[in-house]
């Protein structure tokens, strides 16, 4: 197992140095995966699929003629039935996965095999096929590489940004998989726009410990998926994340030393469950 590591900060850094370097960083990472890998595999959470796509990163991929597969994975975290068929005609080829279940894993490596069968390698393969792994963070690209060879080689963790840099790991004789860190969209990056680190919460690309105003991205998760937090804990808020916090912060006995209620920690937590996946849309 070959790996080569770049000076990308980890989870143990902070947020805003992360973003900082990522800005600078990722570019050439991302340029260096495209070109020297034959497939790449664009790494959707299948919950999240509009905002979990760089549709501009896509372009530059086939414009580079390599081919996307696209991968729907935490796809045991939805309904299929009710996704948008016209979003997922612009994914073709996609493999649903989850990498919890293992489901989807075979489906994924004979697609790769199918499309590695169709293309020419490039010079620096020597005949081998090259899949590079490009994805939002905590979208799971490292856990789907793991569940594809069937041994725990790339570093994992539920928080976002904890891949450090590239990662060539060998998936069978003729076959290398690349990681990388998770790739938020430049023109997304931002430290001061609110509803867009909100919207980088929502998604997992800020972990609920990171956020800075936790309660403002569970007020976003509540408009556009109206009644599931109500639902999930049994709270009649009629939309009010201010109501839904307060009660589960009286349930929780999330108290601060006055005996308030601890907002911040309960938004936390709430945010923290949506994160791992606990509350199924």
């Amino acid at each position: 197992m070959v790996r080569v590591r770049y000076s990308f900060s980890s989870r143990r850094t902070g947020h805003t140095e992360n973003i900082r370097k990522q800005k600078e960083e990722f570019p050439e990472v991302v340029k260096e995966l495209i070109e020297s890998s034959d497939i790449i595999l664009v790494i959707l959470d299948a919950r999240f699929i509009k905002e979990t796509r760089d549709k501009e990163l896509e372009e530059q991929i086939k414009k580079r003629g390599k081919k996307i597969i696209f991968v729907l994975n935490k796809s045991d975290l939805i309904e299929k039935g009710k996704l948008d068929k016209n979003e997922l005609s612009e994914l073709y080829p996609y493999v649903f996965m989850s990498s919890k279940t293992r489901k989807g894993s075979k489906d994924l490596r004979n697609r790769i095999k199918i499309e590695s069968k169709k293309i020419e390698k490039t010079v620096n393969s020597i005949g081998k096929t090259t899949v590079g792994v490009i994805g939002y963070p905590n979208t799971g690209k490292s856990s789907v590489i793991n569940t594809l060879i069937g041994k725990h080689s790339a570093g994992t963790a539920s928080e976002a940004g904890y891949t450090k840099g590239i990662q060539k790991l060998k998936l069978g004789p003729d076959i290398f998989l690349i990681d990388s860190p998770g790739i938020i969209p430049q023109r997304e990056y931002s430290t001061v726009d609110g509803e867009k680190m909100s919207k980088h919460a929502k998604v997992g690309g800020r972990s609920y410990s990171q956020v800075k105003e936790p309660a403002f991205v569970i007020g976003m998760i509540m408009k556009d998926y109206k009644g599931l937090l109500e639902k999930h804990y049994n709270i009649e808020a009629n939309g009010n994340s201010e109501i839904l916090i307060e009660e589960l912060g009286k349930r929780r006995g999330f108290l601060n030393k006055g005996g308030e209620i601890d907002e911040d920690k309960t938004a936390r937590f709430i945010l923290r469950e949506w994160q791992e996946g606990k509350i199924k849309i």
